[in-house]
């Protein structure tokens, strides 16, 4: 993500830009800015349990301390844990098992061809914003936008010979920035209602918060991140990216040939079955894709196990696609495929080595619940009772701000919701509300932290164009998204109060004190 060596006369922000990319890309490698930080950490964690550093936490009324990892347990744990935390580093298994399929399709021509096809066919003016709206609606799909449509947008604008990791940073805002917007209610509004109906119930035992909670504001939110998003994209990242002056070979955009076609079809007949095998299950209410304990498409299998059908997806297709073009002949080209794959995947699993003990070792000192509770306390004290856009921006800002240190929507909210739903409640405000800013906040610095589980991905995907890209490279890119989606989206949430509409159906702004 270098910038353009043709920017001659660049403004004031884009020198910015250039300079957090340059402090940035001064840090040490990756993977060993991530191990400094797992030593900082236990560092911190001796440090604060010697000062009695410690919290009531908001969700149980327990008392949280710093732990010290600084003892003789501390160091026996980090020693016999070390594996643990590697294999449940949650973008690990999630990353290989998907690329995997994936790279059967890349291997036998499929992804090349589907490539060509979609460049000739699409509107190039087009391209942008259906990138950036498939990134947020990927969101549906849990993790399924970091592993498949960021690689696939870099391909997309290699193809049209543009720069590859223009299209890798759309979808990225798209899936990571625009976490919280779709058009569809997904696990993440399942989740995070339930959290705030529990919260609520703390001042209300009655008040329930249904999944659809924010359903309204998330649709609009939608296509406003895609127009923002579209609009950094050409108007701030694609100057300072400038032409693509890499080594990575693109396919050629030539008409399909026959063999090609024939591939197409095959795999477009593979991918229909599954598709079809898929909704044979989902669908019936007994269907055997189908939860009997917790009924739902929400909760089946293809919904639990969404990476197994991404697997497939890749593979099937792709293996159909590489016989009838004639481009794999027997199980061996198969396994060379997925070979080839883990080979670009090395960097990525020592990064992930690192990040893993990492976050485990800032989980296990409580060092993230400390912060996150420290900072509501902040908040209640402002003295914003009565000003309902000031305080939401405040909360806009503050869930922004922790998202830094945690990524997790769930984590975080379960750390908060106690905390910030029955105050709110209390002045007026409705849980709706409440968790309406918290998810404007909690998505627009996902991209700009490399403490995100699937920022070392997104690097690994980064090198295959340009190896000299680092944090700061990364971090510079992402930057103008995260400002201008915290901007819109709060100025979004800013008219929506004032407006007084509700967040979802039957969500309202406000409750009777």
């Amino acid at each position: 993500m270098s910038p353009s060596p043709a920017a001659a006369n660049p403004s004031w922000f884009q020198r910015f830009l250039g300079g957090v990319e340059r402090a940035g890309n001064a840090l040490p490698h990756p993977a060993t800015l991530f191990a400094l930080l797992a030593l900082l950490v236990v560092l911190l964690s001796g440090l604060c349990s010697a000062l009695g550093v410690s919290v009531i936490n908001p969700a149980n009324g327990t008392r949280v301390s710093a732990v010290n990892l600084m003892t003789s347990e501390g160091l026996q744990r980090m020693i016999t844990e070390l594996v643990r935390n590697f294999l449940a580093y949650p973008p690990l298994g999630i990353s290989l098992a998907c690329l995997m399929g994936i790279g059967i399709a890349e291997h036998s021509g499929l992804m090349g061809a589907m490539l060509r096809w979609c460049v000739l066919k699409a509107p190039a003016r087009l391209i942008t914003p259906m990138v950036v709206f498939a990134g947020v609606m990927s969101n549906a799909g849990s993790e399924v936008g970091y592993v498949l449509l960021t690689p696939l947008a870099g391909a997309l604008y290699h193809a049209l010979g543009r720069h590859p990791l223009l299209g890798m940073a759309a979808a990225f805002a798209g899936v990571s920035g625009g976490y919280s917007a779709n058009l569809l209610v997904g696990s993440v509004d399942v989740l995070l209602a339930g959290l705030s109906e529990a919260a609520a119930r703390i001042v209300d035992p009655s008040y329930k918060v249904n999944a659809v909670a924010n359903w309204y504001f998330m649709v609009v939110s939608t296509f406003v991140i895609t127009g923002a998003g579209t609009w950094v994209t050409e108007k701030l990242v694609a100057p300072r990216l400038g032409p693509y002056l890499g080594t990575a070979a693109r396919d050629e955009l030539k008409p399909l040939g026959p063999a090609e076609k024939r591939g197409l079809a095959a795999a477009g007949l593979a991918a229909a079955l599954l598709t079809g095998v898929v909704l044979w299950g989902v669908l019936p209410a007994d269907g055997f894709l189908v939860s009997r304990a917790h009924p739902g498409f929400a909760h089946s299998a293809f919904m639990v196990g969404l990476v197994t059908f991404i697997f497939l997806f890749g593979l099937l297709p792709g293996v159909a696609y590489g016989l009838a073009a004639g481009t794999i002949r027997n199980d061996h080209d198969i396994m060379a495929g997925m070979t080839d794959t883990m080979k670009s995947m090395a960097s990525f699993i020592v990064l992930a080595f690192f990040a893993a003990q990492f976050i485990s070792y800032f989980n296990w000192t409580n060092l993230g619940i400390i912060t996150a509770v420290r900072g509501a306390e902040f908040i209640q004290h402002l003295g914003l009772q009565d000003l309902p856009i000031l305080l939401m921006i405040a909360l806009v800002l503050f869930a922004a701000a922790v998202n830094l240190l945690i990524s997790s929507a769930s984590a975080k909210w379960a750390l908060l919701a106690p905390v910030f739903v029955p105050m709110f409640m209390l002045l007026g405000y409705s849980p709706e509300l409440v968790q309406g800013a918290f998810r404007v906040g909690d998505s627009v610095t996902n991209i700009i932290t490399p403490l995100m589980s699937y920022f070392p991905l997104i690097l690994t995907f980064a090198h295959k164009y340009d190896p000299r890209v680092g944090i700061g490279t990364m971090i510079a890119t992402m930057l103008p998204y995260s400002i201008t989606f915290l901007i819109v989206w709060t100025l979004l949430l800013m008219a929506w109060i004032g407006l007084g509409l509700p967040m979802g159906p039957g969500a309202p702004l406000f409750i009777a004190r």
